[in-house]
């Protein structure tokens, strides 16, 4: 990472955790990927039941892995052996002590912004688990609110969609505001304060992770 644009990280990160803590949110940060599954280690209390989504940056810093060869309860959707032992899977989710993810976006001023397909990510993020710790690079966190939903929308989803076949971004690489039955944009959810002081916690990471 560039000297100039660390520096400029640093200080960035330090306000938008500063604002994540004015909307009763907790929030670090790390420079790097190693240190990120370190920390979020140190954050996730052995014995835990955990749970995640699709998150790519949790993949990418080896998180799941990790919790797998820990002392912890993993609800891995992944590994059930049919559709519907996934489903009721998911639906245990909603009630574990850790629940794993990133975030498509994030303002300046700490307001989240998610868009979902099957809702069960952002039904996580809103209401169910006793926890939500999440995993962000520095190159989701963008100006305003309104910068986070455009992010969200039309750079990340467009990406996201080329893991699915029979989406029109999949093939154009642009949003089209599809009604496909496939659509991996149903909900969007913009998480602008918690009611449960730190609740939410989230591990910004000096580094390109995810969409």
């Amino acid at each position: 990472m560039d000297k100039f644009v660390t520096k400029r990280n640093d200080l960035l990160a330090e306000q938008v955790i500063k604002n994540l803590k004015s909307r009763q949110m907790e929030g670090h940060y790390v420079q790097t990927k190693e240190e990120a599954l370190s920390l979020a280690l140190e954050l996730i209390p052995e014995g835990s039941s955990i749970s995640w989504g699709g998150s790519m940056s949790i993949k990418a810093i080896g998180l799941p892995e990790a919790l797998h060869k820990g002392n912890y309860k993993v609800l891995d959707r992944d590994l059930c052996a049919t559709p519907e032992e996934k489903a009721e899977m998911m639906h245990q989710a909603l009630n574990c002590d850790y629940f794993l993810a990133s975030c498509n976006a994030i303002s300046e001023d700490g307001i989240l912004v998610n868009i979902d397909g099957n809702a069960n990510r952002v039904a996580a993020i809103s209401y169910g688990p006793e926890n939500v710790l999440m995993i962000v690079g520095m190159n989701k966190i963008v100006r305003s609110a309104e910068d986070a939903y455009a992010r969200a929308k039309y750079v990340a989803a467009p990406i996201n969609g080329q893991r699915f076949e029979g989406l029109p971004c999949a093939k154009t690489g642009v949003c089209s505001n599809c009604k496909s039955p496939k659509s991996i944009c149903c909900q969007t959810l913009i998480t602008r304060f918690s009611h449960v002081p730190n609740r939410i916690k989230v591990i910004l990471v000096n580094e390109e992770l995810g969409f």
